[in-house]
């Protein structure tokens, strides 16, 4: 729980930084600002610890949480390991694994009960120096002028549980308030719904339930799960309470025509529990992971949650004085908390440069701007093609910003094209062929095979120290697997084995997958240090965060 200070705060009438919401981009930004110095005050609606979704965690979370020395909090705490995740996306083929732990074994992420989390950043970004009240919404906001281009400078907010009202003055405005989005929904009407992600999830939380592949290095590792008729997928996710989270997401026309029909076969039991039973009989991979376990408050109204209108973007995430922040993403990879915290962190970092005057405010709204576009975009490159599981014609990215795609893209481009210069613009078609391959490294293996593919290597260094220095399909030069080695695309596999050994291939295709995406989620200062936007890169260093121009 928080302590008493956090929790019956008085609210000051004044103060340089607002941080509208507490949640994980909200606890991040305040805690990030304050640490150089600045005065932050965080104005949270609610009364933490406090329910959410979005339970499962990508391992770039965790050089983010070490950047505001949060990470050994977490390490710390007992949330449930997570080794990996085992993906299968379709019913006639074996899963596939993505390993967080291969090649660093310090690299697992975590399953999390949210409300303990959020609680465990919030507290964070006291300790940090942030002035945290909860039970506070922020009501209004009042401008220095009356156009859509004007400032953001005072705040109206309620206390939801005594009803006293007031004012709070500020100099810069970080609105991390998640769904609500006071800025973007009320003022600058800019939110905009991913069109190939209108989904609805409904899930319940399971106890007594088996877990996945126990005994090796993936044991208890979340699993998601196509559904057998191809209108959604389901997930398995193990929590440190002894609880398991299982859920369903499908289209929303889908979901609503399904609880129809079962309306009219005339159900049994609360009309969403109903669905979400007949729609887990879709996934036999998650009801064997059920096993015997039991629905925790089986037939009641709180059994099985809902949720819909989860994946959303802004046409602009900054203007003068004020930055957006928060969840945008979608709850598959759990995106969600790796583009709040993003942008929690750009948001500190574009403020600090423009209060330290290491460039214009201009400057630092279109590098926010720039870069929370771009991480969303790149996310949806990884999660669209394996959510639309329904719709195979699916334009997958036709209403992603074209510049955010190509900033985004860039990254990856590399790594999928090999050496050839494809241009600027990717069409949809070379966009398919990418994620085909993508989904093709990572779930055509599993550890027998890594396993067999590594044993080669043994034999081949026995012949290299007979000075019988021979590489053929049999045996396997270390390096190519060494973490050290190089990143191979598909043409350099298909020189070097044909279609002779479609095992080496698989096994070599997915740890130089691997590589790349440890480079590109798990190091921030790849995100920020290194990539630059406008001329900007951003310069992470405690005392002097902000930006630096190249």
């Amino acid at each position: 729980m928080l302590n008493t200070e956090m929790a019956v705060g008085t609210t000051p009438i004044s103060t340089q930084i607002l941080v509208v919401g507490g949640g994980p981009s909200g606890s991040y930004a305040a805690a990030a600002l304050a640490r150089e110095g600045f005065q932050v005050t965080l104005l949270e609606a609610t009364k933490f610890p406090r329910y959410h979704i979005g339970e499962s965690l990508l391992p770039s979370v965790r050089p983010l949480l070490k950047f505001i020395d949060a990470e050994e909090s977490v390490i710390n705490y007992g949330f449930t390991i997570k080794p990996g995740a085992a993906v299968k996306l379709n019913q006639y083929k074996r899963e596939g694994y993505t390993d967080f732990v291969t090649p660093d074994l310090n690299n697992p992420s975590w399953n999390v009960v949210r409300s303990e989390f959020d609680d465990l950043l919030l507290r964070h970004a006291l300790k940090c120096g942030t002035t945290v009240i909860e039970d506070t919404k922020v009501t209004d906001l009042q401008f220095d002028g009356e156009d859509s281009s004007a400032r953001p400078v005072s705040a109206t907010w309620k206390n939801t549980s005594t009803g006293m009202q007031g004012h709070i003055s500020f100099d810069y405005l970080v609105d991390a308030s998640g769904r609500n989005g006071i800025m973007s929904t009320k003022y600058l009407k800019n939110r905009r719904f991913n069109k190939a992600l209108n989904n609805i999830a409904c899930w319940g939380y399971w106890e007594g339930t088996d877990f996945y592949s126990p005994g090796t290095s993936r044991e208890n590792a979340p699993w998601f799960e196509a559904l057998d008729d191809e209108s959604g997928w389901a997930w398995f996710i193990p929590l440190h309470n002894g609880s398991t989270s299982v859920g369903v997401v499908m289209d929303k026309d889908i979901s609503i025509r399904k609880k129809k029909a079962t309306v009219a076969t005339g159900g049994s039991g609360t009309n969403l529990q109903t669905h979400y039973m007949e729609e887990l009989t879709r996934a036999p991979g998650v009801l064997k992971l059920i096993g015997i376990g039991t629905l925790r408050n089986d037939g009641q109204l709180d059994a099985v949650k809902s949720a819909s209108d989860f994946s959303y973007s802004a046409s602009t995430y900054a203007g003068d004085h004020f930055r957006l922040a928060g969840d945008a993403g979608d709850p598959f990879f759990s995106s969600g908390v790796h583009l709040a915290f993003t942008g929690a962190l750009s948001a500190a970092i574009t403020i600090a440069a423009s209060i330290r005057g290491f460039c214009s405010e201009a400057d630092a709204q279109r590098w926010h701007s720039a870069k929370i576009g771009t991480s969303y975009t790149r996310h949806s490159t990884s999660v669209i093609p394996l959510q639309t599981v329904a719709d195979k014609e699916m334009p997958i990215m036709s209403d992603v910003d074209e510049d955010n795609f190509d900033r985004a893209f860039e990254l990856i481009r590399p790594v999928i094209q090999g050496t050839a210069d494809v241009g600027k613009k990717l069409t949809e078609d070379e966009l398919q062929k990418t994620m085909d391959f993508c989904s093709h490294i990572v779930g055509s293996t599993d550890p027998e095979m890594v396993a067999a593919v590594k044993a080669r290597q043994a034999f081949f260094i026995c012949l290299n120290e007979l000075s019988h220095v021979i590489l053929n399909f049999d045996r396997l030069d270390p390096v190519l697997t060494s973490p050290s080695g190089p990143v191979m695309v598909e043409s350099d596999l298909d020189r070097l084995f044909g279609d002779d050994d479609d095992e080496a291939k698989a096994v070599l295709g997915k740890i130089s997958i691997g590589k790349h995406l440890h480079k590109l989620h798990n190091n921030p200062t790849y995100n920020f240090g290194v990539k630059e936007h406008f001329g900007f890169k951003a310069v992470l260093e405690r005392g002097k965060l902000g930006l630096v121009n190249v």
